[in-house]
């Protein structure tokens, strides 16, 4: 007599969960994966810094740029005004104060907002039409055309509508 074991049929291979189960974890890592990738192909964001002796070599400028402006005993007065900006440049060495300056107004986190303006000076105070500027931290750097010099400060919009920005002296 034959036991009812051996009347048993086997099922195939893909008709049971178990082979399934186990392909399953490496087909999802194979997706996860492609998804990864192709996220990091949309978004690069290319290489920070091409260049580095280069970029060093920049750097000991700017702060070459810096210390001339406190050499010159510069301080500039920005007031930011929902239409204008106007900056009173002074020089505690009597240094002659150049034609124009350039103000760049730069949001830390997005570059769409920035502006560079070029203020003229007319009646002693250097002025210009300023876009308005939405409600957070803006940098500000004041320097002169010819880059011999700049000062940084930072403002606090609507709060800071006057800032004063000094030199560093390191």
């Amino acid at each position: 007599m034959q036991s009812a074991n051996m009347h048993k049929t086997l099922e195939p291979w893909y008709r049971q969960g178990w082979p399934w189960f186990l392909i399953a974890v490496p087909a999802a890592s194979v997706v996860a994966g492609m998804v990864t990738l192709w996220l990091a192909v949309i978004s690069w964001d290319g290489l920070v810094v091409d260049d580095y002796y280069q970029e060093g070599k920049a750097i000991e400028k700017t702060i070459a740029r810096s210390l001339k402006a406190a050499e010159l005993g510069l301080l500039a007065d920005v007031r930011l005004r929902s239409d204008e900006v106007t900056l009173e440049l002074s020089s505690a060495a009597n240094a002659p104060l150049p034609p124009t300056v350039v103000l760049t107004i730069s949001h830390p986190t997005r570059a769409g907002m920035d502006q560079v303006l070029v203020l003229k000076r007319r009646d002693g105070v250097f002025a210009a039409p300023l876009a308005p500027l939405s409600s957070g931290r803006w940098l500000l750097q004041v320097e002169d055309e010819s880059h011999n010099w700049r000062m940084n400060g930072s403002a606090n919009i609507p709060a800071d509508s006057v800032v004063r920005i000094v030199p560093v002296k390191s």
